[in-house]
């Protein structure tokens, strides 16, 4: 089945885009989960997948949130080949999306929450021009801070192929950050190794190799595909480089903490 032979009866590209970004809003606000979009805008269409995370994105701000950062996903070649694509997507990280460590996080607010650890940066300059290496990134790099990132899908069941996860802001949910900031002079993103706990049971365990080789380039990949989708990366923004080992279904109740060695720890509650 081809992208265009997928999608509703009658409904032209931008029609099936407009009905797909209203069709995940509504699952957003009403907090009831919606249909796979790709039936509307096929299942591998980037590009259509990109313009209703957009629309997304635009009515988000219209309605008052303000962006803080961006978040890659699919950084795991297993996930990648899980999902039958060659590369990581990216979505937006709203204000109202952010905690601190220690937070209990309201779990109502999310559909179907999982979690994982991440090492995440803070921007300390733009990255719009120049080559955008790792060199680069490097050098724009603040400081890295562990974090949670608690993906959730919009799509019910979690039935979702690379389209669906990319309108639907790459299956954002929400983050919590830990309090030790280290530069890169004091850390080693790609030497991290991570232990991921739910009620003080290990669940997940990984290493910064796992994350494209370097949470590094995974930055880079993100500021290139930032730039090229005409929004760059900038100073202050907080960047979630992508899972360290394997995402973790959440209940009611639970508590999560995370170690990173080398960085720190977060820890969260969600109720």
């Amino acid at each position: 089945m081809t992208a265009t032979e997928s999608r509703a009866p009658g409904a032209s590209g931008a029609d099936a885009e407009t009905e797909a970004a209203a069709r995940l809003l509504a699952a957003l606000t009403s907090h009831r989960a919606c249909r796979p979009v790709r039936e509307l805008i096929g299942p591998t269409d980037l590009a259509a997948a990109y313009r209703v995370q957009e629309q997304i994105t635009a009515g988000r701000v219209a309605g008052g949130a303000a962006i803080v950062g961006r978040k890659i996903g699919l950084t795991s070649k297993a996930v990648q080949d899980q999902m039958g694509v060659d590369q990581p997507d990216f979505g937006v990280l709203f204000d109202d999306m952010a905690y601190q460590d220690g937070a209990v996080v309201p779990i109502g607010r999310l559909l179907q929450p999982k979690a994982e650890a991440e090492v995440a940066f803070v921007l300390g300059a733009d990255l719009a021009d120049g080559p955008l290496d790792v060199h680069q990134v490097r050098a724009a790099i603040d400081y890295g801070v562990a974090a949670i990132e608690v993906c959730d899908s919009r799509i019910d069941g979690w039935d979702i192929a690379f389209a669906d996860t990319v309108a639907d802001n790459a299956s954002s949910g929400v983050y919590v950050l830990g309090r030790d900031r280290l530069t890169l002079d004091e850390f080693s993103p790609v030497d991290v190794g991570m232990r991921m706990l739910i009620n003080g049971d290990e669940v997940s365990t990984g290493e910064g190799a796992a994350c494209l080789g370097d949470p590094l380039n995974a930055v880079a990949w993100l500021a290139r595909a930032a730039r090229d989708f005409g929004e760059p990366l900038r100073a202050g923004q907080v960047i979630l480089s992508g899972a360290l080992g394997p995402m973790r279904p959440l209940s009611a109740g639970d508590e999560v903490s995370v170690e990173i060695s080398g960085l720190g720890s977060v820890r969260a509650r969600f109720e």
